[in-house]
C-alpha cells in the first residue's frame, strides 16, 4: 500500500471516530456532515472527498463499529476459559458495545431504515456473522453439556434481544453500574441456557 493510500485509510478511520462520537451526543437525525466537519476543522465538502454522502457516512460508521465488535467477540470465542466465563465476557462486550457505542450500533435494530439496498445486504451479512459467535458458543455449551438450550437460535435470539433493548432504558450514572447491569443480565441469560 502507498503512503498516499495509507493516509487517505487514517484520514477515513478519523472521521469515521469523530462521526461516531457526534452520532452517540446527537442521534442520527441529529448528527450533521457540518458537525462532523467542525469536529475536524474541516470543511463539509472535504467530508465529500472521503464519503459521498450522510448515507454513506453513516453506513461506513455502523461497519466500523460492528466489524470491531465482531472482531472483539471473534477474539473473545477463541480465548482460554468455560464456556460460560466466554458467554459471560460475549455478554460484557455486546453490552459494552450497545452502551457506549448506542446510536452507531442501534443502527443494527432498524438497518432498513438507515442503509441503501447494497448497504444492507453488507449489514445483514456482518450481522449474521456477529449473531454466529453466540451461536458457537451456545452450541458448545450444548456439547460439553453445560447447556441445555434445546433451540440454540431460539436461545440466540432472545438473548441478543433483551441485551439490545438495554439501549432503550440504561442510563449511565443511573441506579445500576454498567458492572452490575453486565452481571445481572449474564446471571439471567446463563439461567436461559441451564
Amino acid at each position: 500500500m502507498k503512503l498516499s493510500e495509507k493516509k487517505v485509510l487514517k484520514k477515513k478511520e478519523q472521521i469515521l471516530l469523530s462521526a461516531i462520537t457526534i452520532i452517540n451526543q446527537k442521534g442520527y437525525s441529529g448528527a450533521t456532515m457540518e458537525d462532523i466537519a467542525a469536529e475536524l476543522l474541516m470543511t463539509k465538502g472535504s467530508l465529500y472527498y472521503y464519503f459521498k454522502n450522510k448515507s454513506d457516512l453513516m453506513y461506513q460508521c455502523h461497519n466500523f463499529i460492528l466489524s470491531q465488535a465482531t472482531e472483539d467477540l471473534r477474539d473473545i470465542l477463541h480465548a482460554e476459559g468455560t464456556v460460560e466465563e466466554i458467554l459471560r465476557h460475549m455478554i460484557a462486550t455486546h453490552i459494552d458495545y450497545a452502551v457506549e457505542e448506542k446510536e452507531t450500533f442501534n443502527m443494527i435494530m432498524e438497518p432498513k431504515r438507515f442503509f441503501n439496498t447494497e448497504q444492507l445486504h453488507l449489514v445483514l451479512k456482518l450481522r449474521k456473522e456477529y449473531e454466529s459467535l453466540f451461536d458457537q458458543i451456545i452450541s458448545r455449551g450444548v456439547e460439553t453439556g453445560s447447556f441445555l438450550a434445546k433451540e440454540p437460535k431460539i436461545a440466540r435470539m432472545m438473548i441478543l434481544g433483551a441485551m439490545n433493548w438495554v439501549q432503550q432504558w440504561y442510563k449511565p450514572g443511573g441506579r445500576l453500574s454498567k458492572e452490575e447491569l453486565v452481571e445481572l443480565y449474564s446471571d439471567y441469560i446463563l439461567k436461559i441456557l441451564k
